[in-house]
């Protein structure tokens, strides 16, 4: 087994550096005493964020940049083919996965916070970034997305816990050694790698499973699943929801905007929290941090609902692209049946009027497995427009196409497959009017082709 400790002070060189996570944990590692260095395809804000921490790193991919390498880091996302991994192995390099790396990082840590669940983890994880910042509490952060107040995905701390997000795909957070989890909720994604939904609870179970007997397991009250990890494991449970909970959301109302106010109710005390983000879920999301906040660092909640009042989404999740022609553009990362309901949900309450939803699958798998709940997903738009499937890490084998995801949603809702973007651009010019908000969901390339939309 590769052993990270044996590699403090030595060159350790990350292939994919360019990645949300890759280029966090390169900057944790230098912090730790580490020569991190890397390459990537294409320059982004996150090799931005590596140059202004004196990071080096290559674009484009050579065997050359393995020289005086120690240590070679990959991510899922680089396979055999890929030269430096080909190298590496041929060079007999020691190499370590990302999911492998975070875990023993994770061990050099006295407090480790998994932020975990199917949906909601990098936005909660975010909030309790937000929390701590605002309160003094300056501890290691790793987020899988792009903070706007961290420049980044992530920080660095001299508080002696890290906070993570606590991945569920191929079992990533299995590798953690966490001291408190939190599992948001557990739901039937990743099936081009999981067998069922339980299959997938029992992945969840494990990973509370890993918690030492001080450990603390943070649980969403209204999950099903969530619940019966909670009650199978011996550790000691905190809840959080919106009535029959240790820490309660009451009072709730919604701003113009869409955007949730309420009280929160606590073993801690009472506080407000007037969010500037839309949705029921980013209220359970900001739920769920104060919970934590509050649990492990004695934060109060009014304290809490203080800093959250200054909060604003992570890249890539309701977030306002732009207007054209009287036509706003906002783009979210929602893509499983489940965040779609939440987000459109959301958007119903933002002003507008009508609500015209681009969605993107990503996946001939995702389209597959979950045809039936797509159908039922869209029921808060008024129009959705279908594009082909971004097949992700899919093949085509022919099995689903666009149009049968378009006669499944049809049966509840307008729906029309135009091939392209930039057809739907044409379309969108012709029949979307001052007032309209444009909505576009998926996590595959969507988010650059929305620009085509403006």
């Amino acid at each position: 087994m590769v052993v990270l400790k044996d590699f403090k002070g030595r060159t350790v060189h990350f292939i994919g550096i360019g990645g949300c996570s890759m280029s966090g944990l390169a900057i944790i590692l230098k912090n730790l005493g580490y020569m991190a260095q890397g390459s990537d395809i294409a320059e982004s804000a996150f090799t931005r964020k590596l140059k202004s921490e004196g990071i080096p790193f290559i674009i484009g991919h050579d065997a050359k940049n393995l020289k005086d390498v120690s240590l070679v880091i990959y991510s899922a996302a680089i396979k055999p083919g890929n030269p430096e991994y080909d190298s590496a192995k041929e060079m007999g390099l020691p190499m370590m996965e990302r999911s492998e790396l975070l875990g023993q990082i994770s061990r050099q840590f006295e407090t480790v916070i998994g932020i975990a669940g199917c949906h909601g983890k990098t936005t909660i994880t975010s909030m309790c970034a937000l929390i701590l910042r605002e309160c003094h509490v300056n501890l290691t952060v790793h987020v899988g997305g792009m903070v706007d107040f961290l420049g980044g995905g992530v920080a660095i701390g001299d508080y002696p816990a890290l906070l993570t997000e606590a991945c569920e795909y191929v079992r990533s957070f299995l590798k953690l050694a966490p001291t408190h989890i939190l599992i948001n909720n557990i739901d039937d994604d990743h099936l081009d790698y999981y067998k069922n939904i339980d299959e997938i609870a029992d992945t969840f179970a494990q990973f509370a499973a890993l918690l030492p007997e001080s450990g603390v397991l943070f649980a969403n009250v209204h999950d099903p699943l969530v619940m019966n990890v909670a009650k199978s494991s011996d550790r000691k449970t905190v809840t959080y929801g919106f009535e029959n909970a240790d820490y309660m959301a009451v009072n709730v109302a919604y701003n113009d905007m869409g955007c949730p106010i309420f009280d929160v109710i606590s073993p801690g005390g009472r506080g407000k929290v007037a969010l500037s983000v839309v949705g029921r879920h980013n209220m359970m999301n900001a739920l769920a941090a104060i919970t934590v906040c509050s649990e492990i660092f004695g934060i109060k909640p009014k304290d809490a609902g203080k800093a959250l009042n200054k909060y604003h989404l992570v890249g890539r999740r309701f977030e306002l692209l732009g207007e054209k022609n009287g036509v706003k553009v906002v783009h979210d990362y929602a893509h499983h049946p489940s965040e779609i309901l939440a987000c459109l949900n959301a958007a119903s309450k933002y002003p507008h009027k009508k609500l015209w939803v681009v969605f993107q699958c990503n996946s001939y798998t995702r389209a597959k497995t979950l045809k039936d709940k797509y159908a039922v997903s869209f029921s808060d738009a008024d129009m959705v427009l279908v594009p082909d499937i971004y097949p992700g890490r899919d093949i085509d084998r022919g099995e689903i196409h666009a149009r049968d995801l378009v006669d499944a949603i049809s049966s509840n809702v307008a729906c029309k497959y135009i091939a392209t973007f930039e057809e739907i651009s044409d379309y969108l010019d012709e029949n979307a009017s001052v007032g309209d908000i444009v909505v576009t969901l998926g996590s595959g390339s969507v988010d650059k082709e929305t620009k085509k939309l403006l």
